[in-house]
């Protein structure tokens, strides 16, 4: 952009030795204000700065999924999605059985595979004017806990995940429960969070209003409460991320741990989700403390697992003379779910920081070599 390294790191409110460190991979880039603040430096979107490359590290096929699922929902959303008109109870079992995969470890890709047909489907029995009630819920569930999740899993452009959200809130509206508009609000909080919108999140969760007459709703409300409490965090707002996460706890204790149709939810993912909050805070040590309290084995859910050791992994990174910690716990998260580390740009960004840092052929060094080939980079 032609500015100096003194402007660009006064704009972004960093130092300019951090902000050389982040140019030579010596520091991660991984905490949402900072990408945002430094994004407006350079005149870019947040977006640019995280995205993959293409093609993609860890790819196994994964861009060219991404872009069937595009050509589903742009086909959809053209009016011309080009299924079948099925009934409402095959395409029930077919929503179920996609619920149900995307919590388990392995099989990313034929979540991925089903869904570009499975979209067309649903919404050309929509359009076909009968049982529109249940498969507009169907539509809504579809999006929110399926196409936009499994997007940000496999590390899509946050623009299709947008078109996603946008498709799921408009189905979300039509039939218009506390379920279905509290659903499609989450998703829209999840995908303005990933373009690094912090304002948009924070005024979509000012509106949102979720009761807790229904355990699934109580679920959803514990949902929200953790985007609140990264959100604030994210604005340095700490007692309001603090109070979310209490809420959060609270609603954990009521549910337990559990998967259920609107998601996962329970003390392990308010665990992940303070964790979060500690790093985008500037402060991993209470991250560390966080995790090293918790039992992440009780959780069924192999992504919130997953997330677990790579916000842990990601933490210790952070700490002087934890370098072998932090590749034992990513590699954790990588065995668990190889996505949530070789297509999470955050966790790339910590691999890189690791590498710029590592021995020759130590163990820990070697371990870490694996792991940042095995996600594209460099080694």
């Amino acid at each position: 952009r032609g500015k100096s390294l003194e402007v660009v790191a006064g704009l972004a409110k960093i130092s300019t030795s951090q902000l050389s460190r982040l140019e030579t991979g010596e520091r991660t880039l991984d905490r949402l204000s900072v990408i945002v603040d430094l994004a407006k430096a350079l005149g870019v979107a947040p977006s640019d700065l995280v995205a993959l490359p293409v093609p993609a590290p860890g790819n196994g096929g994964m861009d060219s999924a991404i872009s069937a699922v595009g050509d589903a929902i742009m086909a959809v959303n053209r009016d011309l999605p080009g299924g079948q008109v099925l009934p409402v109870e095959a395409l029930r079992e077919r929503v179920s059985a996609a619920l149900e995969l995307r919590y388990q470890p392995g099989q990313v890709r034929e979540v991925g595979a089903a869904l570009p047909g499975l979209i067309r489907d649903v919404h050309t029995s929509i359009n076909a004017g009968r049982d529109v009630a249940e498969l507009l819920d169907l539509a809504a569930l579809l999006h929110a806990q399926v196409t936009e999740a499994w997007l940000r899993l496999a590390g899509a452009p946050v623009a299709l995940r947008e078109q996603v959200a946008t498709l799921g809130r408009r189905a979300a509206e039509r039939r218009d429960t506390p379920t279905t508009i509290n659903l499609a609000l989450t998703t829209d909080v999840s995908v303005a969070l990933g373009a690094g919108a912090l304002d948009l999140a924070r005024a979509e969760l000012d509106r949102a209003s979720v009761p807790t007459t229904s355990l699934e709703l109580t679920q959803l409300a514990g949902g929200v409460a953790l985007q609140r409490s990264f959100v604030a965090a994210a604005d340095g707002r700490s007692a309001e991320a603090d109070a979310a996460l209490v809420h959060a706890a609270e609603l954990a204790e009521r549910t337990g741990e559990g998967i259920h149709r609107l998601g996962s939810f329970g003390p392990v993912l308010v665990g992940v989700w303070r964790m979060a909050a500690a790093r985008e805070a500037g402060d991993p040590e209470r991250a560390i403390l966080v995790a090293e309290g918790m039992r992440p084995e009780s959780e069924p859910s192999s992504v919130c697992r997953a997330g677990y050791w790579e916000q842990y992994g990601r933490a210790l990174a952070r700490a002087r003379g934890r370098r072998g910690d932090a590749v034992r716990a990513l590699r954790r998260a990588e065995r668990i779910l190889p996505h949530a580390v070789q297509r999470n740009p955050a966790a790339r960004e910590t691999l890189a920081e690791l590498l710029a840092h590592a021995g020759h052929d130590d163990p820990v060094s070697r371990e870490l070599r694996g792991m940042a080939f095995r996600a594209g980079l460099l080694v």
